[in-house]
């Protein structure tokens, strides 16, 4: 009898209660269910896990809430719309543009990223100025903002044609007009970089929008406790500076494009890598690194070139100076096998006397900015960078200040001087560019290990709270 009061008085109050709020669900569940597209600046399978802006930021928000991530792909926007709509997830993160039209349907939250729709063609065919120049065949995603702007457009340039694809992502539409088999496209801005690092035929011929904020959207309804939890979570992620360390990650190493350069990269690939691939793999299986990255650096530093020869005398595929060979044993710098096999030993040596508390993928890449400037002077550009009041085990942070050591008023100031400190920025990036390149071509067999990316995402809030 007292079980059956007990339960008549919870089926009371619970007929009195206030319904949970979507936030309450969410925690009550233990799971946060968002819906993605699948793309290289949204989210992706990369060589041992998701990786992909929108699911780096997921994820930690997910963490924050103390749920499980469960990500969804729909089949094309309009799907993900209607599946959000309908609220059978909890939010769309997939690099949506906040427009008038999509803020009819669903509510959108804090911005966290900024884009321009930009015309797509190939490099060689003739650059239109404008869209009174477009001759040939224009092709969007259906239900993409790209669409909803040639609508708009479509009042002042009456003559302008183009197809709507459902069931395809925008980059397989840049790939089909790398491929010839499309003329043009739109894009945005940050996907055009990402696709160009694979496509250097990609061309931007000009900007067809103002710039528009990226968000997160929610199911339509009264209920906000959802985002306003994730405005919240977002504003923090800005504050403490990893949302541009996020942005960094994924995105950083794309502003500087050679196109030239990149052509001849996947030239070589082709014609020089396989006659040295076997020994970036045994460099890299005997001190535990990524072949790849092994062979990004080779190729950084010689273009696999074993008989290459700086104008300062360092030579070989690896480019030993005469001291390091030393060092490290190799008594002869054009020798593929010791020069790449000594590389991979010098390059483990510098990644493990960096201090234990910089974190992947952080600090591989001051790793290399060290292989290449030299470690004390990358330790002086840290003290200037801690100086500055910015965060010395963070690469973005340290990027930004190893300039300083070319100018007097800084140098003047360190312990080891003077030192081109731009380059090895340029030296990073083009590595990241390379590793990334070589990533996408040559996926890793199983049991190899993949360059180790961490999660360079934590919070210093978070840290304190841990």
């Amino acid at each position: 009898m007292r079980s059956l009061f007990a339960i008549g008085i919870a089926l009371l109050l619970g007929t009195c209660s206030v319904p949970p709020s979507l936030l309450e669900q969410v925690q009550a569940r233990g799971e946060l269910h968002v819906l993605t597209r699948n793309s290289p600046t949204t989210y992706y399978i990369g060589p041992e896990a998701p990786t992909g802006l929108e699911y780096d930021l997921t994820r930690l928000f997910a963490e924050h809430l103390g749920v499980e991530l469960k990500i969804s792909v729909p089949s094309g926007l309009e799907r993900l719309f209607q599946e959000l709509e309908t609220g059978s997830a909890h939010l769309a993160a997939a690099g949506l543009s906040k427009t008038e039209e999509r803020e009819a349907r669903v509510r959108f939250g804090r911005p966290y990223l900024e884009v321009t729709q930009q015309l797509v063609y190939r490099f060689g065919s003739a650059q239109p100025r404008s869209l009174d120049d477009i001759e040939g065949s224009l092709a969007v995603v259906a239900g993409s903002s790209h669409e909803a702007t040639l609508k708009a457009l479509a009042e002042d340039y009456p003559e302008l044609q183009w197809e709507a694809l459902e069931d395809v992502e925008s980059e397989d539409l840049l790939i089909r007009v790398a491929e010839r088999e499309l003329d043009y496209t739109i894009a945005d801005s940050v996907e055009l970089k990402m696709n160009r690092r694979y496509y250097p035929e990609l061309r931007a011929a000009f900007d067809v929008a103002e710039p528009e904020p990226i968000a997160w959207a929610f199911p339509p309804g009264t209920d906000e406790s959802l985002q306003r939890a994730a405005n919240d979570f977002l504003a923090r992620l800005e504050r403490h500076g990893t949302l541009a360390q996020i942005h960094d990650r994924h995105f950083g190493h794309t502003e500087r494009f050679d196109y030239v350069g990149t052509r001849i990269f996947m030239r070589h690939i082709n014609n020089r890598l396989p006659s040295y691939r076997h020994l970036f793999e045994t460099g890299a299986e005997e001190n535990e690194l990524d072949w790849r990255l092994l062979a990004a650096i080779g190729y950084q530093e010689s273009h696999w070139n074993p008989r290459a020869v700086s104008p300062t005398g360092v030579r070989g595929i690896m480019m030993l100076t005469l001291r390091t060979a030393g060092d490290l044993g190799v008594s002869d710098r054009v020798d593929p096998r010791q020069s790449i096999l000594g590389g991979a030993r010098y390059f483990r040596q510098v990644h493990e006397r960096l201090p234990e508390r910089i974190e992947e993928p952080d600090r591989t890449w001051m790793a290399l900015a060290a292989y290449n400037v030299g470690f004390y002077h990358l330790m002086d550009a840290r003290i200037i960078t801690e100086q500055k009041g910015a965060n010395p085990d963070r690469w973005m942070d340290v990027r930004e200040h190893l300039p300083l050591l070319s100018q007097r008023q800084y140098y003047t100031q360190t312990r080891y001087g003077y030192a081109r400190g731009r380059e090895p920025v340029i030296y990073v990036d083009n590595i990241r560019r390379y590793y990334d390149i070589l990533a996408w071509m040559m996926p890793l067999e199983d049991g190899e290990e993949a360059l180790v990316e961490g999660d360079p995402t934590e919070t210093e809030e978070d840290q304190d709270e841990g």
